[in-house]
């Protein structure tokens, strides 16, 4: 029978579950409270909320919430970093966390509607991120319209130097 406690822990789970879109499953075994604090407020600073949770309670909510594929991936000690709607800042920093922190090991994810392995939250890390694309999406964009009012100022620039040109000509 369930305590009241569980489950309201449940609930909890399904509210993050409803409010974060995308979130990644990581074993924290062997970090110490330093560094799952420094990697915590990592996190923080992009919108990312990061909490050990218990993978049965984990496993009642994902049921509830129809998200199916992430049970594998809940075993031991679990932690799950969970992310609004950029699902790439999450991953780097994790990423770069298990390059400085050897114990942290990626499991798997659920970002974009579908439950990934641990290779696709790397090559997911790999990609710029959104400010950098929309910059880069932005610079194309503003390219192909900076050459556009070259050439369409063109003429009256020609004219006007014609005309300077008659003026002086005529003094």
């Amino acid at each position: 029978m369930p305590t009241p406690e569980k489950i309201e822990q449940v609930n909890q789970i399904k509210e993050k579950l409803k409010e974060y879109d995308n979130f990644i499953v990581t074993d924290y075994r062997g970090l110490t409270v330093e560094q799952i604090t420094k990697l915590r407020k990592k996190l923080m600073e992009h919108g990312v909320v990061y909490q050990v949770l218990k993978n049965n309670l984990v496993k009642i909510a994902l049921k509830e919430s129809n998200i199916e594929g992430v049970d594998e991936y809940l075993f031991g000690p679990t932690a799950i970093a969970f992310a609004k709607e950029d699902s790439v800042t999450p991953s780097k920093i994790i990423v770069d966390f298990t390059k400085e922190a050897n114990k942290l090991k990626v499991r798997g994810a659920y970002s974009e509607g579908k439950a990934v392995n641990e290779n696709a939250v790397i090559a997911l890390s790999k990609l710029p991120s959104k400010e950098v694309l929309l910059s880069k999406l932005l610079g194309g964009l503003k390219s192909p319209l900076t050459c556009l009012a070259n050439v369409l100022n063109g003429p009256v620039r020609n004219l006007a130097y014609a005309l300077k040109q008659v003026s002086e000509k005529k003094q």
